[in-house]
């Protein structure tokens, strides 16, 4: 069976959903809460979810091996996360695998696993 980082096109396919997915936290009205939440220039966060993603869909661990962690609770700490802002996250998650073409299977595939990752940052359960 394939992993989802190779069905995605491995590293390339990776950087463009990272890609993605910041245009659409960009792009999307609905997702301006969470943006508000990012520095105004998205270069470094964009690699930070490449790498990030790139071990945790199947590839290297790209993450793991610059930051000696897999964890993603100590970053987002600073940061009142609630199931709005997860779903805001979400939004931009399936608007970026929507712009990637992603097949139906790695969008079915990734569902649950991408609603349990989002939803284990949430640190606020106040909306």
């Amino acid at each position: 069976m394939s992993t989802p980082y190779q069905l995605l096109g491995q590293e390339d396919g990776i950087r463009a959903l990272a890609n993605a997915f910041y245009e659409a936290m960009d792009e999307l009205e609905e997702a301006q809460p969470i943006r508000r939440m990012h520095a105004d220039n998205l270069d470094a966060i964009k690699n930070s979810l490449f790498m990030y993603l790139t071990g945790w869909l199947g590839g290297p661990p790209l993450y793991a091996d610059a930051t000696s962690s897999v964890c993603l609770t100590t970053p987002h700490k600073g940061f009142s996360i609630g199931e709005k802002e997860r779903d805001q996250w979400l939004l931009c998650m399936d608007a970026a695998l929507e712009k990637i073409n992603a097949s139906d299977e790695v969008k079915a595939m990734l569902k649950e696993p991408m609603w349990q990752l989002a939803d284990f940052i949430r640190n606020n359960d106040k909306g």
